[in-house]
């Protein structure tokens, strides 16, 4: 049997977006939620990586897809667990709170966990990553390592002996990067496209700590890729593809719209497709869908 596919993208609430991938009429951000469902089954709520969104929010969302059966949001964990490496049990009750929620209503794909760059492979950093498994193993965990550290000999079926799966990242390969290869743990894969502006992820790492404005932070993901670079994706894809019973695939790449233009046609190519809707906007923005649409 061919696996579940999850294709969507990080996050849907851009406004950059109007006019690229929203057509302009809706005019808040649960109608461009209940828009983006129309066209997508799956989305990472990266928001909550910055702040610590309520349930009742979650709900409202919950709501917006619910003309989509098989809808499912992936949660992104709040950096305080990863970045800042502080696990606060009232925090953890709360994200405990927010994935319930989406639980119980039959809509969770499963807990983001990303680390950064930073988060190198050593007792220290395999310690916390076992207290977050264990602080919230009784959800599906994906986790995201940046540097290939995490890659060496069996180090990745050790962590995914913890009930885990790992994801697999595209992104420009700069020092010890960790290169694009989908992998299947545990029947699952995950795969997160981040683009692959060279020049512009290089900017970001001589800003770091530096006052930037949204534009600038975001810059390092503005990447649209070809349709051949896409076809090179689908085939490293498909080769793992029997081993997986769900693969999600989120492209991350979301200044200009890039990231549900790129989706759209992962959506055509993976699950063949052949035409699939496509939104009036990208067309006329991003003429590279012409060739998919079949309106």
């Amino acid at each position: 049997m061919n696996p579940k596919y999850f294709i969507g993208t990080a996050g849907w609430s851009y406004a950059d977006w109007v006019n690229v991938f929203y057509t302009g009429e809706q005019s808040q951000e649960y109608n461009w939620l209940e828009y983006y469902s129309s066209f997508f089954n799956c989305v990472e709520i990266n928001s909550s990586y910055y702040k610590y969104i309520s349930p009742t929010l979650i709900a409202l969302w919950i709501k917006r897809v619910e003309q989509r059966e098989d809808f499912l949001f992936t949660l992104k964990l709040h950096q305080d667990f990863t970045h800042r490496q502080n696990i606060d049990e009232d925090k953890c009750n709360f994200i405990r709170s927010q994935l319930s929620i989406l639980e119980q209503n039959g809509r969770l794909g499963g807990l983001l966990i990303q680390f950064p760059y930073s988060f190198t492979m050593n007792r220290t950093s395999g310690e916390h990553l076992k207290k977050l498994v264990d602080t919230f193993g009784q959800y599906q965990c994906f986790v995201e390592f940046r540097h290939d550290s995490w890659f060496q000999n069996d180090i990745p079926e050790r962590v995914a002996g913890l009930g885990v799966a790992l994801c697999s990242i595209d992104q420009p390969m700069i020092g010890n990067s960790v290169k694009f290869t989908p992998r299947v743990y545990n029947g699952k894969a995950y795969l997160r496209f981040h683009g692959r502006n060279s020049e512009a992820w290089m900017q970001s790492i001589k800003n770091f700590n530096k006052k930037q404005t949204y534009e600038q932070q975001n810059e390092r993901y503005k990447y649209l890729y070809s349709a051949g670079e896409l076809k090179e994706i689908e085939l490293q894809i498909k080769k793992v593809e029997k081993q997986a019973k769900e693969i999600y695939v989120i492209m991350n790449n979301h200044p200009g719209g890039y990231a549900p233009a790129n989706a759209l046609r992962l959506i055509h190519l993976l699950e063949n497709k052949d035409p699939i809707m496509v939104p009036k906007t990208p067309i006329r923005e991003l003429n590279a869908l012409f060739d998919i649409a079949k309106n």
